[in-house]
């Protein structure tokens, strides 16, 4: 049986839930699939590259986009939990500038798909977490752009006052002043 898909406020934007099959001996659930994906999304998606990391209660990491080639990601918690946020980078979009925001975790195990001409930021809500993510192009850090977290132009509601963040992440540049996708 093919996912649940749940479209957002940024409606491109998609949360997943896979079916589960459970019993007392654990669970069996189908992460990935071209077919039920293609369909869930409206054409055909080629992903290139897997990446998985591990970050701890309050690290945030975001908003992260890359210029050219733009990358679309599928995102799943397979340890914890984050509050996981996309926003929406594309000149001329009628929805540039705003996000949507969901909680993803391990034992809820839904996934979302944020795909290209969005950033892409999650905080982390448990001790650790571990997030998985699949992504449509290669990574380049010289395309590679960043918008700050707390941009009030934004809006976004963080669940946290002081995160712990990178270095390019504090540099960021503010949405205003943020290079869009075309």
């Amino acid at each position: 049986m093919p996912p649940s898909i749940h479209r957002l406020d940024l409606p491109e934007v998609l949360l997943i839930q896979p079916e589960v099959h459970g019993d007392s001996r654990g669970f069996f659930m189908e992460t990935w699939n071209q077919r039920d994906f293609d369909e869930a999304v409206g054409r055909e998606v080629r992903f290139v590259q897997d990446n998985h990391s591990r970050s701890g209660r309050g690290v945030l990491r975001g908003l992260h986009y890359q210029l050219a080639p733009p990358q679309g990601k599928l995102v799943h918690v397979v340890a914890g939990a984050v509050f996981d946020v996309a926003v929406d980078v594309r000149r001329g979009s009628p929805t540039l500038g705003k996000h949507v925001a969901a909680e993803l975790s391990a034992e809820s195990k839904t996934q979302l798909w944020i795909p290209e001409g969005f950033a892409h930021g999650f905080l982390v809500l448990t001790e650790y977490a571990e997030v998985l993510y699949k992504a449509t192009t290669y990574y380049d850090p010289g395309s590679e752009r960043s918008i700050r977290w707390d941009d009030p132009e934004l809006g976004i509601d963080w669940p946290v006052v002081e995160p712990d963040l990178s270095e390019r992440d504090r540099r960021a540049r503010p949405f205003a002043e943020s290079e869009l996708l075309d």
